[in-house]
């Protein structure tokens, strides 16, 4: 076999090892559904719902968000090809001690999700208020071609946690 050849069998064999360790660390990125709520009956297919999920700050160890999302059933639903409206509601809170692990942008993404089969993203931002010590959190929908206005926001004022002193969020904001 040539050099090149090799190499090459070596790099797909590297990429299938490596793609089943890829997917978990994926999963660990994931939000944590808490409850469903059908919100309206639909005959033979799944029905319309609200999904309320948890998800920890990836940056900012001590913060959990809680997010919900309408689900559409019906048979668009069910095959997965249904638009998901831009309706999201989200609630922000210190759960710990705050403790960031790397400095961020004003504005940094925290959560993406896709709300349509195509185009349309869930957000989640995250930004700093020097001024009173308060993470502020940002949800918003948004499409390739048409912005969407619907978002909803949530702070979470730095508290001291037991004997830790409570860390100001401007010295980890990057200019």
């Amino acid at each position: 076999m040539s050099r090149c050849k090799s190499a090459l069998v070596a790099s797909l064999l590297g990429l299938c090892l490596a793609a089943p360790l890829a997917g978990a660390a994926r999963a660990a990125d994931e939000p944590d559904l808490i409850f469903k709520k059908s919100t309206v009956w639909k005959f033979l297919t799944p029905d319309h719902k609200l999904a309320t999920y948890a998800i920890d700050d990836p940056v900012v160890e001590g913060v959990a968000c809680h997010f919900t999302v309408p689900e559409k059933g019906g048979v668009e639903g069910w095959l997965g090809i249904a638009e998901e409206v831009s309706d999201v509601s989200l609630a922000c809170r210190q759960v710990g001690p705050i403790a960031f692990r790397e400095k961020f942008e004003q504005g940094d993404e925290m959560f993406r999700q896709s709300r349509s089969f195509f185009f349309k993203k869930m957000r989640i931002v995250r930004g700093c208020d020097a001024k009173r010590n308060v993470l502020v959190y940002l949800v918003y929908s948004d499409k390739l071609i048409e912005g969407s206005p619907k978002n909803s926001t949530s702070t979470v004022p730095i508290m001291p946690w037991g004997d830790q002193p409570a860390p100001r969020c401007a010295d980890f904001v990057t200019d």
